[in-house]
């Protein structure tokens, strides 16, 4: 397998599944300051984005859910996903809620604040993406209740919410008590360690 990664961005979440599951993989760096049609990713995913995974028969998947979801369920000794409809469903849920909410709506007008025109634009998307933030981080933190994972056990859903945390450490973003008391567990884990060394984050 081949993983189209870029230090530190949401394909970070893939390579720690890709750790967790233990079998041989390659990373191709992908620079995402390259406009997308001359990124080297484009030939094999037009959309130019990572995560794109390379499956073993040339075979291309790309989303970070879709990813995910085909890592968890062809190497079930992981146990990234539970085996029951009801489990699967609520991990997929809470994936996807880290994916496109808090990524996708919140941390997102973070990013964009870079390419704003004008400091007012800036600033608006800036508070908008930190309101939508602070919902989706009260939402997070009734989800993680009582619990050491998103869905009781530790799944492929932990490793979209490590990405979004890292991020908000990075940024100086602050998040709740049990959001930080999950990255803080997810960095004991050896597929984790291992991940951020080799992409420079360690």
């Amino acid at each position: 397998m081949q993983l189209y990664y870029s230090p530190g961005a949401c394909s970070l979440g893939i390579h720690v599944l890709l750790e967790e599951i233990g079998k041989p993989y390659e990373l191709v760096k992908t620079d995402l300051t390259v406009p997308p049609p001359d990124r080297n990713v484009t030939p094999i995913n037009p959309k130019a984005r990572v995560p794109t995974l390379v499956r073993d028969d040339g075979s291309v998947i790309t989303e970070f859910p879709a990813i995910a979801l085909w890592l968890a369920r062809t190497n079930p000794a992981a146990k990234l996903m539970p085996e029951d409809l009801e489990g699967e469903v609520r991990t997929v849920e809470a994936l996807d809620y880290c994916v496109s909410t808090l990524h996708m709506q919140g941390f997102s007008r973070l990013f964009y604040a870079r390419r704003a025109k004008t400091p007012e634009d800036a600033a608006a998307n800036v508070e908008v993406g930190k309101q939508i933030l602070a919902r989706g981080f009260a939402r997070v933190e009734a989800m993680l209740d009582g619990k050491d994972w998103l869905t009781g056990s530790y799944s492929a859903a932990d490793s979209a919410l490590f990405y979004v945390c890292n991020w908000a450490a990075a940024m100086g973003v602050e998040t709740t008590p049990n959001m930080a008391a999950h990255f803080a567990r997810m960095k004991t884990r050896p597929a984790v360690q291992a991940t951020l060394a080799q992409e420079g984050l360690a």
